[in-house]
């Protein structure tokens, strides 16, 4: 028993006490804001805003500038999606779940690629290209970036997206010694399974009553 807690929780004892419970406070905001995400509420942003400012802090003090940037743009994109959901396209309506245009499409699209030149560059400046870790960061960097534009945007592909990156970021954020986050991504890929199911249903059901 013994052997299994420290498999998974041994890194933490060089961590303080102050890291370890900001990291836990973190996840269970991260998880309230998913969770949001999925029930199509506006809480999923000032939820994800402490998350992701917490992750900031911790992750500027651990060095892991990959994953600092992407928190840092969760939380400017936070912002960004809590104007667009609250919207009024009408006089009764906010901003409705929809696909993706094709221009939205494009767009995707040149986000990834500048999101892969811009980390390959901080990488490189900062020489950061030592382990195969590096370039793992580099594909969820944009995979996710990506996807919080689509979800600020109220795009159901935002989903698809966030699936694929949290698939990625189980075992990442395990091999870098965060177990917590690691659970919390791995609850994150179930939730945004179900999150895609109950965002397509309302799709859906707004399709046929319209």
């Amino acid at each position: 028993m013994t052997e299994i807690f420290d498999f998974f929780f041994g890194q933490y004892k060089t961590y303080s006490t102050t890291e370890t419970t900001l990291e836990i406070i973190a996840v269970i905001f991260g998880f309230l804001s998913v969770w949001y995400s999925k029930q199509n509420k506006i809480w999923v942003f000032p939820t994800g805003m402490i998350s992701t400012s917490i992750f900031v802090y911790l992750l500027l003090k651990w060095e892991l500038l990959g994953d600092m940037m992407i928190n840092g743009y969760y939380f400017i994109m936070s912002v960004y999606g809590w104007y667009i959901w609250t919207r009024k396209v009408d006089e009764t309506h906010v901003t409705p779940i929809s696909r993706t245009t094709p221009k939205e499409k494009k767009t995707s699209i040149y986000i990834f690629f500048a999101t892969l030149l811009f980390v390959f560059i901080v990488y490189n400046y900062f020489d950061r290209w030592t382990s195969w870790v590096a370039y793992a960061d580099t594909i969820t960097t944009a995979i996710f970036f990506v996807g919080m534009w689509l979800m600020a945007k109220r795009k159901i592909e935002n989903w698809l997206f966030w699936i694929a990156g949290n698939i990625i970021s189980v075992p990442l954020y395990f091999y870098k010694g965060f177990t917590f986050t690691s659970f919390q991504y791995l609850g994150f890929t179930f939730i945004a399974i179900f999150g895609y199911l109950a965002w397509k249903r309302s799709l859906d059901k707004t399709q046929l009553t319209s």
